[in-house]
């Protein structure tokens, strides 16, 4: 996860701790990772969020990381799409992630009206419903996310 982050300008740099800070805190719901030859490639966190409309099943997706010489090469995809059909199969209400819309839009990931990340302009919050579910208010994610060690 540090590596893949690493050289990113948009990054907090703390995203390996915070996957540890999730772990650590039992709010880690899934951690889906691609190996190859017996070594982590890629990763992807997936842990449950809290909507202030009281909505309930949702989870926010990330961080997702692939190594550097191994991204753009369909890994992050491929851990991207394996999450959303677990959150689905286990019957989830939807989940959200902080990302890049040119990238997420292509697993149909799209700004929710009136659903909202604090701090965060509209276009890089994103929301895929597994449902006619529509949840309205502030989205609060686990405190690992403030993780910074």
């Amino acid at each position: 996860t540090e590596a893949a982050f690493r050289g990113q300008r948009w990054s907090s740099h703390t995203e390996q701790f915070i996957v540890g800070a999730l772990r650590s805190g039992g709010d880690l719901h899934l951690s889906l990772v691609a190996e190859e030859d017996g070594q982590v490639i890629g990763h992807i966190a997936v842990s449950p969020v809290t909507i202030s409309d009281g909505s309930s099943g949702w989870f926010g997706l990330g961080p997702l990381s692939v190594l550097p010489e191994r991204q753009r090469q369909g890994i992050g995809s491929q851990l991207l799409q394996a999450a959303i059909d677990r959150l689905r199969d286990e019957g989830a209400a939807g989940c959200v992630l902080l990302g890049e819309p040119e990238y997420y839009h292509r697993f149909n990931f799209h700004p929710l009206p009136g659903l909202l990340l604090p701090e965060v302009p509209e276009e890089y919050f994103m929301a895929l419903p597994f449902g006619e579910a529509r949840p309205q208010g502030w989205v609060s994610y686990s405190p690992a996310f403030m993780a910074t060690a």
